[in-house]
């Protein structure tokens, strides 16, 4: 195990809590407390680090995602488990700006002509979105969900056609694992990306001192 710490870069009381937690397989028993790890131990110690620190899963949900690498599950159900992971629903109360929200999402989804199911966490999660910035008083904000629908359908077909790739030369578990990998860590790039984006943006049209450029050029 010691080993297993310094190659993975994983502390030994950390990776006794992800064998208690099922979340990394046991080692091969060599006598009563000893066993040997090898490299398929240390990627998945690399997998879990990156659910965990980088993806910022919990680690139930971490553990939801790592059962559909490890069960005999579909590229569609793996997907669909990562989604569930990382997109949390809570439930809230019915009011006409949720009721709103919702056919605004519908009618986004069959305009697209996505095939999306009622039950898609996103389809919640997104008509949650948009009739939060109603009840805060900034329903403009949601003006521009065509142009984020636009560019995502772009990339998640991207994404998809990566992870089908690598499944047809390494295999369905490391299919599966490029698909869950892409849809936990791809949040968080996309996330990292548009932070930077936006700091340039109000680089550019309010500058440091806080002055709106693009009023000034109008």
């Amino acid at each position: 195990m010691g080993e297993l710490s310094r190659r993975s870069g994983v502390s030994v009381p950390s990776i006794k809590y992800y064998l208690r937690e099922g979340m990394l397989p046991a080692g091969e028993r060599t006598g009563p407390n000893q066993a040997d790890y090898g490299e398929d131990h240390v990627r998945r110690l690399r997998l879990v680090r990156a659910l965990l620190d980088v993806g910022g899963l919990s680690v139930a949900a971490a553990k939801e995602v790592l059962a559909a690498v490890d069960g005999e599950v579909s590229l569609y159900e793996a997907l669909g488990a990562a989604q569930d992971a990382l997109v949390s629903v809570p439930e809230g109360a019915e009011d006409e700006a949720s009721s709103t929200a919702r056919a605004r999402v519908d009618d986004l989804v069959a305009r697209r002509g996505w095939s999306v199911t009622e039950e898609n966490p996103g389809r919640r999660a997104a008509a949650d979105v948009l009739a939060a910035y109603t009840r805060l008083g900034w329903p403009q904000f949601g003006e521009a969900i065509d142009d984020y629908a636009e560019a995502m359908e772009q990339l998640a077909r991207r994404e998809v056609e990566s992870v089908l790739a690598s499944g047809s030369d390494d295999g369905r578990e490391r299919a599966v694992e490029g698909a869950v990998t892409g849809t936990v860590l791809g949040g968080s790039l996309l996330l990292a990306l548009r932070v930077m984006a936006q700091a340039d943006a109000s680089a550019r049209l309010l500058g440091e001192d806080g002055t709106d450029k693009s009023a000034a050029d109008r």
